[in-house]
């Protein structure tokens, strides 16, 4: 041993002399090479020679530090305990390796539960590999001399409840091969999950999110002397405060690394491409961490890569297909990262993946048959992306395979029986697709080992095969909301392993009472929505339950006492019309009444809180939203130590019940009222009621608290500071009538993901300082007194990962200047309203990833932006009014607008003839989407969803969402002339045509009849002549039709929807006759009265034209939806102002 020492001590002494001298290179590489190797014969050697006993010196320290050791499990009782037998020599003790000269070379105590002190660690000189990983030991690391241990190669504290800086003593162990500090906060949750077995994570504290700290040292401090290590573990240390030149001191210092793990530790900015260097590095771990993009050459670097996790790494752009090509990669998770694009390659047999995970990203494309190549797969996640078509059968051949989740996703077609008889399969999760038919029976059922099943959200046909109810170790079984044939409940009795059932929508028949079925022991059953009149008594014997969901069914009357088990933790009974006893029988021997964590009550016309939920000491989680509870919250609420509180659309009048010598208004009671008595309520929802008064300042102290929503109330005064909500990330507070200023705390919110101060009177300028805000997606500033120009000088992309920005129907002025914006992130954009003038930015092209941009009721100048073209995922334009000019001819993408769905560029001053060129670039009019089959899927995110809002007769209607199907073209109030050109019929999927108030000539084109799917056509106020085409009586959904003021002959077609229409739609056409008009056709024509004015009565008249338009049936809400961009803003901003005094908009929220 002591010759392997003084080899190494030699080597060290040659690598690290007081100069470098060139020739000196090649030994620096052969060292670095084999130096692990030097260790690992050390540990061998010395574990083959092994003394009788141990020296005395090492044995008494080691008995020292079991004198300071405790027990400590549960992070609350701790006990002295004997670590080890002392009748037995030391270097035999469990944990503890000797050299063959009685020194103690390795220590490993890990996952022993330990607390106290390990200072006589340090007296252990020898030490080679120390892991104290896995214990409870709630400690700051700075006391221990770590320095002391310079033979130390491995050292390894992970998951220990570490906290506090990092020593710099550590970067004197200039030996270290391997060093672990990982995963601290990973200990604290294991005490918090032992307060909370529900909801650990969310209530651990923010400072123990990353609990170590390397701040002094820093990065470069820390590894400068650790040029021999080949792995770094740092996951949740918190290294924020580090400048990018991180990545590039440890490709150069770090030479030897294979292992770099560095998760959740606060880094910005992207990979390095010196990242290239590390010729050995096989493992890359950076989750959680939002470096936004990859390097240029991160193919290089990923080349050797064996396992590679990118998860939550906030990643835009392409991911190189090539990397999943790589025949040294086995495990690659880029998952949760919602702007990352890419395919799956066609896989080669000798490909070597055994772990892929895609969940959460924006991957699309089929999946390729030759995925059945990846014959070692045991881990397939593909979730939630947007991959379409079937499922490729060679996956059956993935014999290997565990788990696999290919749901949310677009996946078409049927579901093979095979993959039911995967010889491995454990998880399957097929669920939100679009698959269709029956499944077949499988074979070898008994054998197989599928624990979880989910096919719901489906197509799915038939009746449920056999075979999966005959599957032996099925613990969890989801098929709900699919086309499956009537089923009864006894059906299930066959799998006795089950635990949880999701019938969510499914045709469900109950029997009565068959007390002779042995039915399973749920512990978690959903029967929502299944036409339940009546509470089912099956749940009378589930005496295991601890989920219990059967809300949006028809059960009416009081809650029976037998559906109280003592088990029950989560119930659900919303959308049922339900009542509570007046008195449980507590003191009923056989009564056990449950304590709950989880009740949900929304829609159960419910007009108070529930008495009995004063005895429920342990609920967490309330949802009493949309009832009819009036009043103040009784204060017994807040005693509760509730994480969840959701009560909005209600009636309530004030946050809690005040005292005699309190009131809203008296900022000197603030903290003595209940409600500022939560220290733990992580989520409360009260919008939509009558809450008046100041907003309470200790609301924006709750420093647990991450979503706050209380728009749609009557509060006043201003937004309260929020200097201590750290963990805030959704603050929605729209439609409160509050005043002031933006409060520039909220720039310490460094959480904050939403921000929503739409609609109240708020006196600002653009809120620049917000760019604190690392992680902020949505800016909603809309309808407010926000003034001034926008410009920053200073820096550009001060909101990095802004998703959303509606600043519309403010005061700002000047030239619209958008260079802060990060060009590939922004989807949404809003600025409507305002006093914008000059040109267009050009700018605007590079914004690929967006979707809505919304220019309208401006003064922009400039001719029709054709460069528009270029935005490969623009759903939305609106143009109107502005003072956009001149023809619209120009178009020199080949590709047109390929997503465009809805473009309104009314009330401008473009002019000439419409040309076909214009028609032919609008690409995704042309697509027709099946709309009985397609699913609802709306413009916007988890997050955010963009709204519109229709004015009909001064009454505004609010609607939340807007259908990605809605189709919808508005050239009206310009000055186009000429004929309506036939092509137009190319458009097919048109929902709403407004071609209205131009100098449209000739006759109303008959290929207007193959607009199938046209629910609106506004042809009014031109100089069309002709006859109406009895051909358009075939547009069997066109709900509204004005062809007003034109002059038109002849008479009007009969049949269909024709035979709807009011004289409205023919109003100032002198020589048309027939129904509905009055005048028959053989009749003197009557005199043409005079076009409206373009004031009020003009408005007035466009609003009853639109009126069965707005009352339409059926698919006409689709088309009902556009109205908020196609009338909205021509109404003008003085007739908004007006029709809001009719009242607050309705809508509903959670």
């Amino acid at each position: 041993m002591e010759t392997t020492h003084l080899c190494i001590n030699k080597l060290y002494a040659k690598h690290n002399p007081p100069s470098y001298p060139t020739n000196m290179k090649t030994l620096h590489f052969l060292v670095s090479l084999f130096l692990p190797f030097f260790f690992l014969f050390s540990s061998s050697l010395s574990q083959s020679h092994l003394p009788k006993q141990c020296l005395d010196d090492q044995r008494a320290h080691l008995l020292q530090l079991q004198h300071h050791l405790y027990y400590a499990p549960n992070f609350t009782f701790s006990s002295k305990f004997e670590l080890w037998d002392l009748n037995t020599h030391c270097c035999s003790w469990e944990g503890v390796t000797c050299d063959a000269l009685g020194h103690v070379i390795e220590l490993d105590l890990s996952n022993r539960n330990l607390s106290g002190s390990f200072h006589s660690i340090f007296n252990l000189h020898y030490l080679q590999h120390l892991n104290l990983a896995g214990n409870n030991f709630n400690t700051t690391l700075h006391s221990y001399g770590f320095d002391k241990l310079q033979n130390l190669t491995h050292l390894n504290l992970s998951s220990s409840c570490f906290y506090g800086q990092i020593p710099v003593d550590i970067s004197y162990l200039a030996r270290l091969v391997s060093l672990d500090l990982s995963n601290q906060d990973s200990c604290y949750l294991r005490y918090y999950t032992i307060l909370n077995p529900y909801n650990g994570y969310d209530l651990l504290p923010y400072e123990l999110e990353r609990p170590l700290k390397l701040e002094k040292p820093n990065f470069k401090t820390l590894i400068k002397n650790l040029r021999f290590l080949t792995e770094l573990y740092l996951d949740s240390v918190d290294i924020s405060t580090q400048s990018t030149k991180w990545c590039t001191t440890a490709s150069l210092v770090l030479s030897n690394l294979h292992v770099l793990s560095l998760s959740n530790c606060g880094l910005k900015g992207p990979l390095c491409s010196s990242l290239s260097r590390l010729s050995f590095l096989s493992k890359l771990i950076f989750d959680e961490n939002p470096i936004s993009y990859l390097p240029p050459n991160f193919l290089e670097i990923s080349s050797r890569l064996v396992f590679l996790s990118l998860m939550d790494c906030n990643l835009s752009g392409h991911f190189p297909s090539e990397i999943f090509l790589s025949p040294k990669i086995q495990s690659i998770d880029i998952s949760i990262n919602e702007f990352l694009n890419g395919q799956l390659p066609e896989f080669s047999s000798n490909n070597s993946l055994q772990s892929l995970s895609l969940s959460y990203t924006n991957f699309s494309g089929k999946l390729p048959e030759s995925i059945g190549n990846l014959k070692f797969l045991t881990n397939l996640e593909l979730d939630d992306c947007n991959f379409f078509g079937p499922i490729p059968s060679s996956i059956a051949n993935l014999s290997h395979l565990v788990n696999l989740d290919l749901g949310g996703n677009k996946l078409s077609g049927s579901i093979h029986s095979s993959l039911f008889t995967l010889p491995s399969l454990k998880t399957l999760h097929l669920g939100d697709n679009q698959l269709v038919g029956k499944i077949d029976e499988f074979p070898n059922a008994s054998s197989s080992l599928i624990q979880e099943l989910s096919i719901g959200n489906n197509y799915l046909t038939g009746p449920i095969p056999n075979s999966i109810l005959q599957l032996p170790s099925l613990e969890r079984l989801y098929i709900e909301s699919n086309s499956f044939s009537s089923m009864k409940l006894d059906m299930f009795v066959q799998l006795k392993n089950l635990k949880g059932l999701d019938l969510f929508n499914v045709s469900l028949l109950i029997e009565g009472n068959n007390r002779s079925l042995t039915f399973p022991q749920l512990e978690s059953l959903s029967l929502s929505l299944c036409n339940l009149t009546e509470f089912p008594e099956v749940i009378k014997r589930q005496d295991k339950l601890i989920s219990l969901d059967l809300s949006d069914n028809h059960i009416h009357g009081v809650v029976p006492n037998w559906l109280w088990k003592s088990t029950l933790s989560s119930l659900d009974l919303s959308f049922n019309v339900i009542d509570f006893p007046n008195q449980l029988p507590l003191t009923d021997a056989n009564f056990s009444f449950p304590m709950l964590r989880e009740l949900n009550l929304r829609f159960c016309n419910i007009s108070a809180f529930p008495e009995f939920l004063k005895s429920q000491e342990n609920l967490e989680e309330l949802d009493l939203s949309n009832n009819k509870i009036s009043g103040a919250i009784p204060n017994w609420v807040w005693k509760k130590r509730l994480h969840y509180l959701f009560l909005a659309n209600n009636h309530l009048s004030s946050l809690d019940q005040l005292l005699p010598n309190q009131s809203l208004t008296s900022s000197k009671s603030s903290l003595a009222r209940p409600i500022c008595n939560p220290s733990q309520l992580m989520i409360f929802n009260a919008s939509h009621n009558n809450l008046s008064g100041p907003i309470p300042n200790c609301i924006g102290k709750m420093n647990a608290l991450y979503l706050l929503d209380l728009q749609g109330n009557n509060f006043s005064g201003m937004l309260p500071k929020f200097s201590k909500a750290t963990h805030l990330y959704i603050l929605k507070v729209s439609e409160t009538r509050l005043a002031g200023k933006l409060p520039r705390s909220l720039a310490e919110c460094i959480q904050l993901e939403v921000l929503d101060v739409g609609s109240n009177m708020m006196n600002d300028t653009f809120p620049f300082w917000l760019q604190k805000l690392p992680y902020l997606k949505v800016l909603i500033l809309r309808e407010n007194r926000f003034y001034g120009q926008i410009k920053h000088l200073k820096y550009k992309f001060v909101f990095p990962n802004l998703d959303v920005l509606d600043i519309a129907s403010n005061q700002f002025s000047g030239e619209l200047s958008i260079d802060f914006l990060q060009a590939s992130r922004l989807r949404s954009l809003k600025i409507g309203g305002n006093k914008l003038e000059g040109r267009l930015s050009t700018s605007l092209a590079n914004f690929t990833a967006l979707e809505v941009l919304d220019l309208g009721n401006n003064m922009v100048h400039d001719t029709f932006p054709f460069w528009l073209e270029k935005l490969p995922s623009l759903k939305v334009l609106i143009l109107r009014p502005n003072r956009f000019y001149g023809t619209i001819t120009k178009f020199n993408s080949k590709n047109g607008f390929s997503n465009l769905r809805i473009l309104d560029i009314a009330s401008n001053n473009f002019s000439g003839n419409l040309s076909v060129e214009f028609l032919q670039s609008l690409k995704a009019m042309m697509q027709i989407t099946n709309d009985d089959k397609a699913k609802l899927v709306y413009i916007g995110e988890q997050y955010y969803q963009d709204s519109v809002t229709i004015f009909n007769k001064g009454i505004g209607l609010f609607y939340q969402k807007i259908l990605t199907t809605l189709t919808c073209l508005d050239l009206s109030n310009n000055s186009f002339h000429g004929r309506i050109p036939e092509e137009i019929q190319m458009l097919r999927s048109l929902k709403v045509l407004n071609l209205s108030y131009n100098s449209f000539s000739a006759k109303i084109p008959v290929a207007l009849q193959n607009l199938k799917d046209l629910e609106s056509l506004d042809l009014s106020q031109n100089d069309l002549s002709g006859k109406i085409p009895p051909q358009l009586t075939t547009l069997t959904f066109l709900e509204a039709l004005n062809l007003s003021y034109n002059p038109l002959e002849g008479s009007i077609p009969q049949g269909n929807q024709f035979s709807t229409f009011s004289n409205d739609s023919y109003r100032g056409n002198p020589k048309l006759c027939g129904q509905p008009l009055s005048k028959k056709c053989n009749e003197v024509g009557l005199l043409m009265p005079p076009p409206p004015g373009e004031e009020e009565q003009s408005w007035l008249y466009a609003m009853s034209t639109w009126k069965i338009f707005l009352i339409g049936y059926g698919s006409g809400l689709v088309a009902g939806l556009c109205i908020g961009y196609t009338v909205l803003n021509e109404l003008g901003n003085k007739w908004v102002d007006k029709f809001r005094k009719h009242g607050k908009r309705n809508r509903r929220s959670r």
